[in-house]
């Protein structure tokens, strides 16, 4: 798949993800650096929008351990929030 299709994918299942506050951190994330990422930051996102929500925002806002495989740059940066653009 190309990367604009492989984006295009990712960027609907980032913001539809269930809930509003999922949708923005999860989707906000995705539009702040999806320009900027490898193919290999491409996966790691893939592979982690395949887990639950909970999780992924209880490791972004740090009241859950980060697993292993998710630990790194990427998660360091979703864990600054400052992505996210909260409509009024």
């Amino acid at each position: 798949m190309d990367r604009e299709t492989r984006l295009r994918r990712l960027g609907f299942r980032a913001w539809h993800r269930g809930t509003r506050e999922a949708d923005f951190m999860i989707g906000g994330f995705f539009d702040r650096y999806r320009d900027s990422w490898s193919d290999e930051e491409l996966t790691w996102f893939e592979t982690l929008i395949e887990e639950q929500d909970v999780d992924i925002m209880a490791w972004a806002i740090g009241t859950q351990e980060t697993p292993a495989q998710f630990a790194g740059p990427q998660m360091d940066a979703m864990r600054k929030l400052d992505f996210i653009d909260i409509p009024r």
